[in-house]
């Protein structure tokens, strides 16, 4: 990294471009030497000479002065010329970094790169890449091992959208205050309790064919947790699978209290078992599959969590 003066990060989605670019200003600068050590530019009215002079302005206290140009693209158009004679001879004691929707690889400006800097792409990871993404951010950002157990848990309470995780891994860490390891308890406590008790009051009502009731408990939910149209489907399927599981423990013979203890079942034990009474395992099945179709259709923008949770309710329900 010493020797990376230029970095560009690319990708459509500003949300994960914030992100990445927070996640490199980690790694160069450290807390107290942004003050003197940062400088953002805001492209719509900066000039080209300025970004020169910001970077070549000699840093004082820190061993490099960062200068940040975030939705660079236009601006970078503009000043095309300019860029790739800097790209050429870059000042040895500034680091430029540029957020961009596009980069087009075939350019004079993205073969000079390589020799000066780096291209991040700013990419959503995949589902099975989400576990070791968290795990080495509570690491790098806090200092904490966040297990593996508790990764798999909050994707299934938060949903797989990398800035959120990162953000409930920052609330978590707080809450762990001075404990080496974040575990599923911890999430459990802080970010689960309200999220399932939620999923698991509407659920009650459904099971009992109380329509009205389970959506009205929908709305309130929706109405009080601004972030629930991102954990909704996630919360459902958790406690769908935990019904699943335990419905196919009861038929193999195994006893409550063994359940209660493999799926961690907590809060409500006896409501837990009360839902499994009413409902059989191919019914639990179904609702699965409804829920995963559900949450590709959310991702894919065909349809809004809370429309399709309510038809799912209502449907249920009438059954």
């Amino acid at each position: 990294m010493n020797n990376e003066l230029i970095y560009v990060i690319a990708g459509k989605e500003d949300s994960l471009l914030n992100l990445e670019c927070e996640k490199l200003l980690n790694r160069l600068l450290k807390p107290q030497q942004r003050a003197l050590g940062l400088f953002h530019v805001e492209p719509a009215t900066a000039s080209a000479s300025e970004v020169l002079d910001e970077l070549r302005t000699l840093p004082f206290l820190t061993e490099k002065r960062v200068v940040v140009i975030k939705g660079a693209d236009k601006f970078i158009s503009q000043n095309r010329l300019i860029f790739e004679k800097y790209f050429e001879n870059p000042c040895h004691t500034g680091i430029l970094v540029l957020t961009v929707n596009t980069w087009d690889a075939r350019t004079k400006l993205a073969k000079k790169l390589s020799a000066v800097g780096k291209l991040v792409k700013a990419t959503q990871p995949k589902r099975w890449q989400l576990r070791g993404c968290l795990t080495q951010y509570a690491a790098d950002a806090h200092g904490k091992n966040f297990t593996g157990e508790a990764a798999e848990l909050l994707i299934e309470l938060a949903g797989d959208e990398q800035a959120r995780l990162y953000s409930e891994i920052d609330k978590l860490a707080v809450f762990a205050c001075s404990e080496k390891r974040i575990t599923a308890r911890h999430v459990e406590l802080l970010i689960g309790h309200n999220r399932l008790f939620n999923a698991f009051t509407v659920i009650d009502a459904i099971i009992s064919g109380n329509a009205a009731q389970a959506v009205e408990r929908l709305r309130k939910m929706f109405a009080e947790d601004r972030t629930a149209q991102f954990s909704v489907v996630g919360a459902y399927a958790f406690h769908f699978r935990r019904l699943f599981n335990a419905k196919a423990l009861l038929e193999k013979g195994v006893n409550r209290a063994e359940i209660t203890k493999r799926l961690r079942i907590w809060g409500n034990e006896n409501g837990f078992f009360a839902q499994l009474q009413k409902i059989t395992l191919k019914q639990i099945g179904s609702v699965l599959q409804k829920l995963a179709a559900i949450d590709y259709a959310i991702k894919t923008g065909r349809t809004k969590a809370e429309v399709a949770t309510e038809q799912l309710v209502l449907e249920l329900a009438a059954r």
